[in-house]
């Protein structure tokens, strides 16, 4: 698969970023009068100093932070919720991915490029075709059956997740292909209508299937994060309706804070290890899922929360299903590489490569 070639970091492209962001954040503050704006929203700032920091440093975007601040705690519209993640990962990410990008970390080339590409033909039908049709009641469902899930199976498997050294290699046209599938099917069905989660899809496969490195997983999701960020700001302010009313708003307030905050996500994370990170990050999932069933207990009843929770169930099911199909997976390439090469064990990344193969050759 490839992956980034070795080479000095370009951090002066990050700063260069930075320099060019607040010189226009700058504007808006003093050349338009804008600053009493920020100052009013100033909760949404403070919100998304946590919230960046997850952003950089795991596979759940700022979003996971911003979207139930604003729905459950501020009791927005969900549609405001999903409008301001995309209008805040577009920096946040982006700065992110930059600075990745910048330092030359690990990227899963194929998979990525494949999630791009489904991504721009996903999103706009999602966009224009799903998102208007789904209720207020069902995006905040979908964001936290989807988020909840995501946090326990890290909160269940986590040790053996971050226990994964270098990633398997298989054929990059079948990366692609996966990664295009991913980019259509999240996009479509659940960027569009919450604003975010391709990341967690793309990093889901990555540590599942190709039993990705954390090291390279979390890059790679950060990176489609911020294309579909994008992406959704350009397809709603150029082509759509335009953003929710109070996006801008917000956004005034916290993007300078997810500017750096993201990236020293990045950072930080590779002093002192993603497994803290993570474990925290994931029982705030599992515990906004608590939050909005408790919120809309009046509106779902005992039978909604109980089809909320099966759904949470199905999406492990899914999740485990995954975990053992990776593993056949790499059991049949180690063992064909085996037969090609003789004692050769696997083809794994070369500079993360673990010292054996012999974890990766039988399912877990």
């Amino acid at each position: 698969m490839t992956m980034h070639a070795a080479g000095k970091p370009r951090l002066w492209l990050w700063l260069l970023w930075l320099a060019l962001f607040f010189s226009a954040w700058g504007y808006l503050m003093l050349g338009r009068g804008l600053w009493p704006v920020a100052l009013e929203h100033w909760p949404m700032a403070l919100a998304m100093a946590i919230g960046s920091y997850a952003a950089g440093s795991t596979p759940m975007g700022g979003g996971t932070v911003g979207f139930p601040v604003l729905v459950l705690l501020f009791e927005l519209p969900a549609s405001l919720g999903r409008d301001f993640s995309f209008a805040i990962q577009s920096i946040g990410m982006v700065s992110a991915s930059i600075f990745i990008l910048a330092r030359r970390q690990p990227i899963a080339w194929a998979m990525l490029k494949g999630a791009m590409l489904g991504c721009l033909l996903g999103l706009p039908l999602g966009i224009f075709l799903l998102a208007p049709l789904v209720p207020e009641l069902w995006i905040k469902l979908l964001f936290a059956v989807v988020w909840a899930s995501f946090g326990v199976l890290h909160l269940w498997r986590l040790q053996e997740i971050a226990g994964h050294s270098g990633m398997t290699e298989f054929d990059e046209r079948w990366d692609f292909r996966l990664g295009l599938n991913i980019g259509v099917l999240a996009g479509a069905l659940v960027v569009s209508v919450t604003g975010v989660g391709i990341d967690m899809v793309l990093y889901t496969a990555l540590v599942l299937i190709s039993r990705a490195d954390l090291k390279i997983a979390i890059p790679t999701s950060v990176v489609i994060m911020a294309f579909a960020s994008v992406l959704g700001v350009l397809i709603k302010v150029v082509l759509g309706p335009g953003l929710a009313p109070g996006v801008f708003e917000n956004w005034l307030a916290a993007a300078p804070v997810v500017a750096l905050g993201a990236p020293l996500g990045v950072y930080i994370v590779a002093k002192i290890g993603r497994k803290p990170t993570l474990l925290v990050v994931s029982t705030l999932c599992v515990g906004q899922f608590v939050w909005t069933l408790y919120s809309e207990q009046s509106v779902l009843g005992v039978g909604g929360m109980a089809v909320a929770l099966l759904a949470v169930a199905i999406c492990l099911f899914g999740f485990e299903h995954l975990r053992r199909f990776g593993a056949r997976l790499a059991g049949e390439r180690l063992e064909f590489v085996q037969t090609q090469a003789g004692t050769q064990k696997g083809t794994l990344l070369p500079e993360l490569a673990p010292e054996t193969s012999d974890s990766k050759a039988s399912p877990l």
